[in-house]
């Protein structure tokens, strides 16, 4: 789908308050309970997205300013930020994660069109239009509210968030190797196509499930899509 700066900004302000919520409902002792990301307790999922709000921020930052500022100073402070964050109290924790994400919406608020078009520099290497800055946060709280694992499922992401991140990730996909494959969501008239080697029979697999489904499956999630026939859905690489 064709997503709008509106979209985005839309986006991110529904799926900040459905992980902000969320964890306010988790005591300390669920807190520190293991999330869906290996290795990660459900306070690194939450150090992690207060700390990109800040990153991001530096983004918006450059736009504003022309003055270079990347997400952060090296990949080691990233890491330290998650592994410091993940040391502190739930409550604590959350309140970072609002004022953060209070911020950068603040922040976002000033730019006007022409330093939405500025161009900047993602954490990836990446160099975009300021105007994709949205949609990068808006994947960060939506995908995280359900790695955070408190109840949370890509059923509960809105339709056109989960279409156009259908159409990111395969976007990322597309040059990777891995199988040939078809995706088929069962309640939309969308398809996706991911190239790579066919099967044994010498076709694509054809990969079929709810658009929820379809989305999880892209992005690596737990999911509940299946194949047209008895093949088993093939395995991915990782997305980012």
């Amino acid at each position: 789908m064709n997503r709008s700066l509106a979209d985005t900004r839309r986006w991110i302000r529904e799926g900040t308050e459905l992980l902000v919520h969320a964890t306010t409902r988790l005591d300390e002792a669920a807190y520190d309970a293991p999330s869906l990301l290996p290795g990660w307790s459900r306070k690194h999922v939450v150090a992690h997205v207060a700390a990109n709000a800040d990153a991001l921020a530096n983004l918006v930052h450059w736009a504003a300013t022309g003055t270079p500022t990347p997400m952060y100073a090296s990949p080691e402070e990233r890491a330290t930020g998650i592994r410091e964050g993940a040391r502190q109290p739930g409550t604590r924790l959350t309140e970072w994660l609002r004022l953060s994400s209070d911020a950068l919406e603040k922040a976002m608020d000033v730019l006007d069109e022409n330093r939405w078009a500025s161009r900047v520099l993602t954490a990836q290497g990446r160099t975009v239009a300021a105007t994709e800055i949205p949609w990068l946060r808006s994947r960060e709280v939506w995908v995280h509210a359900v790695d955070l694992g408190s109840g949370i499922d890509f059923t509960a992401l809105p339709a056109d968030f989960l279409a156009a991140l259908c159409d990111d990730i395969v976007t990322k996909r597309g040059g990777a190797p891995g199988p040939e494959v078809v995706l088929r969501p069962t309640d939309m008239p969308v398809r996706w196509y991911l190239p790579g080697a066919p099967d044994e029979d010498g076709a694509a697999v054809t990969v079929m499930g709810p658009l929820s489904e379809i989305a999880a499956y892209l992005a690596g999630r737990p999911h509940g899509a299946t194949t047209l026939g008895s093949a088993p859905v093939p395995d991915l690489s990782a997305w980012l």
